[in-house]
């Protein structure tokens, strides 16, 4: 397995993780400019970090169908739990870290100028491998970035220390769960733990500004990103998980129902509307021309299967959790959906769609 993205990538590392604890063989590689621009968009439609070429030369992309599908073939120990509620819950706080800590951890690399500095050098010396001086290509992958994840998400001098905020206050939620364990769910890791990870390892934990507030604000997260990137099932993997939803996570859904799925309710709408941009408001503060993103349509459309493939009594269980936690209005807010993505169920094999518009 060829794994083609960067060692400082969001979701490259959150892959890596997944595959690390599973010890499935595989070999990161750049994703340079020719696969970027020709090859892979040839092959899956867009390119993005990681592109999966598998033996035998089929390709795959999208790390949340990624996982699922490994899961079918490397079934133990599971990521995804085998308990109803636990596995809508699980996969509820991946989606929150794959959506919603993206902005935040987008806004720290790229609006902090020595995090800016350092990780341009570090992208253009490790993507960009063409024959213009470095501080050329530094200074187009700093604008790049900038402009598509941070600008064009709708981060701007109003919306920063709400970014700022938005941070901190998942540190300040996870710091108590792993001050008394070793993951989210227990003993083991689940897709909950990966999907925090894509932001909390490669970004807040290594990036320098959120890596000095991690070490100083919340040591056990800190502790967890390395235990995290160091679990491996032959170790762990009989470990057992808790039961049921652990109660101190429900500040963790709290933040879910305030911040993220409100913003995937408002970019359902824009999106079902037919507008190309959208404002929204989380917690008190607006966000202007956002771009209306056809993927996170599809990010709500498999919650909302996710809940409605549960069976009856897990079903008003989990209900009744998301109604105490402030998740079930924003997550059924908007009618009926159609993102367009996927609709064959060929995922990850499928064509393509990016998170956010390149």
């Amino acid at each position: 397995m060829i794994v083609y993205g960067s060692e400082v990538s969001y979701f490259t590392g959150k892959f890596e993780a997944y595959l690390r604890f599973k010890e499935i063989p595989y070999e990161r590689r750049p994703l340079g400019v020719y696969h970027y621009l020709w090859k892979i968009r040839r092959k899956l439609g867009v390119a993005q970090l990681p592109t999966v070429e598998l033996p035998g030369g089929r390709w795959m992309s999208d790390t949340t169908p990624m996982i699922a599908w490994l899961e079918q073939q490397h079934p133990t120990p599971p990521v995804i739990p085998s308990d109803p509620l636990q596995r809508f819950f699980a996969l509820l706080i991946e989606d929150f870290g794959d959506e919603w800590l993206w902005r935040p951890a987008m806004h720290y690399r790229w609006d902090n100028a020595f995090d800016r500095h350092l990780l341009s050098a570090e992208l253009a010396s490790e993507l960009v491998r063409l024959p213009l001086p470095l501080a050329v290509r530094r200074r187009w992958i700093a604008w790049r970035q900038a402009r598509l994840f941070v600008r064009g998400d709708g981060v701007d001098r109003h919306t920063r220390p709400h970014m700022d905020a938005a941070y901190t206050r998942v540190l300040d939620r996870l710091e108590p769960v792993f001050g008394g364990r070793p993951f989210l769910f227990g003993e083991r890791p689940t897709v909950a733990d990966y999907g925090l990870f894509g932001s909390m390892f490669r970004h807040f934990s290594l990036d320098p500004t959120p890596a000095r507030i991690m070490r100083d604000r919340a040591p056990s997260v800190y502790e967890w990103v390395a235990r995290t990137w160091n679990a491996r099932a032959s170790r762990i993997g009989s470990q057992e998980l808790l039961g049921g939803l652990p109660e101190d996570l429900g500040p963790l859904l709290r933040e879910s129902g305030e911040t993220h799925l409100e913003m995937l309710a408002a970019n359902a709408e824009a999106h079902g509307a037919g507008q190309s941009h959208h404002d929204f408001r989380v917690q008190g503060v607006g966000y202007e021309r956002v771009p209306t993103s056809a993927y996170r349509v599809w990010a709500l459309e498999q919650l909302r299967r996710n809940f409605r493939r549960l069976p009856p009594e897990p079903r008003e269980r989990v209900e009744h959790l998301l109604k105490a936690h402030g998740c079930w209005v924003p997550l059924w807010r908007v009618g009926e959906l159609d993102s367009g993505h996927d609709r064959d169920g060929r995922a990850p094999f499928g064509p393509g769609i990016r998170m956010v518009r390149d």
